[in-house]
């Protein structure tokens, strides 16, 4: 079996909090193992212990218990380490350089030569979509300029893995479709990514599986699409150009009937119907099919659910 890129085992960490010092756990028994290359979702709601397992990975902290490995070593490896790039969800810069002088001194760290460090440095702003903001203060950039800086720190020293947390903060759309694209870019180059997020719907965009944390546990884990709560529980068919007389022959095998306009309606079906059929029973009648999606229950959904059993199992 081939080395995990990530393996995780047991890692537990508790904090002493309140006056009197009283322990609680933020994170318990986290075990995962991530496969090299592979791009893998760490989702949960805010206070889940997503950032706690990041701390711990990166020594930032240390656990209560449990181990885990980077590439085959001990996370505290100098080496594991230097193969490895991290973007913290609340970076913090000398905000007094400009991002070209600040990822140049980072570069360099890292011992890249002067002129390896220029075209090192000027293409990874390019690539992260900083332009002339390179030459700006980052103080005087926005919190979505300042998150791409920190992606582009984060990829400096060509990591062989990647710990992302909750890097589309900040962003807006065309910054989150650029970060997604660039995700996937470096999973096609053979990266592999530990990606934090509770933005759910850039998670299921960019990963391949996903663990669910809520209350400091593992509560799910696997890719979507085998995970039973996602799914499918019905269809969601948008048509077009349906007659009176068509919709009144199929409204009996709807669950629901949504209109929208004249002659257009949304029809929810049952997840026991045979959408082929149906739509060829629509075409034939002289409609025209907009769409057609599965419904499934949301992340948001999943999440609420999860949330709401661990909190009920703790009073208990």
């Amino acid at each position: 079996m081939a080395t995990p890129a990530l393996l995780i085992e047991g890692l537990t960490k508790d904090y002493a909090v309140g006056f009197r010092r009283r322990p609680h756990r933020a994170l318990d028994g986290l075990t995962l193992r991530i496969e090299p290359g592979e791009v893998f979702g760490f989702l949960g709601p805010n206070g889940a212990g997503k950032t706690t397992t990041l701390k711990l990975l990166m020594q930032l902290i240390y656990p209560t218990a449990g181990r885990a490995e980077i590439l085959g070593r001990p996370i505290g490896d100098i080496g594991a380490r230097r193969r490895l790039g991290y973007l913290a969800e609340n970076p913090s810069f000398y905000d007094y350089l400009t991002a070209e002088e600040m990822l140049t001194y980072f570069a360099q760290l890292f011992g890249y030569q002067l002129p390896e460090r220029r075209q090192r440095v000027s293409d990874l702003l390019d690539r992260v979509g900083i332009g002339q903001e390179r030459r700006f203060q980052l103080r005087k950039l926005s919190k979505g300029m300042v998150q791409r800086f920190g992606i582009a720190q984060a990829l400096v020293n060509d990591p062989e893995i990647l710990f992302l947390d909750e890097p589309m903060s900040g962003l807006d759309p065309l910054g989150r479709r650029d970060v997604r694209a660039l995700i996937l870019e470096l999973r096609e180059q053979g990266r592999t990514i530990f990606f934090s997020s509770h933005i759910l719907s850039d998670a299921e965009a960019v990963c391949g599986r996903v663990a669910v944390l809520a209350g400091g546990r593992l509560v799910a884990q696997g890719r979507l699409t085998d995970l039973r709560e996602f799914s499918a529980r019905g269809w969601e068919l948008v048509v077009a150009n349906l007659s009176p007389d068509a919709l009144e022959r199929v409204r009996p095998r709807t669950a629901r009937v949504t209109p929208i306009s004249a002659g257009r309606y949304g029809l929810e079906l049952p997840p026991d119907s045979a959408p082929d059929a149906f739509l060829a029973e629509l075409v034939a009648a002289g409609a025209s099919i907009v769409s057609l999606n599965p419904l499934r229950e949301t992340l948001e959904d999943f999440f609420v659910e999860r949330v709401t059993r661990a909190a009920s199992d703790a009073r208990h």
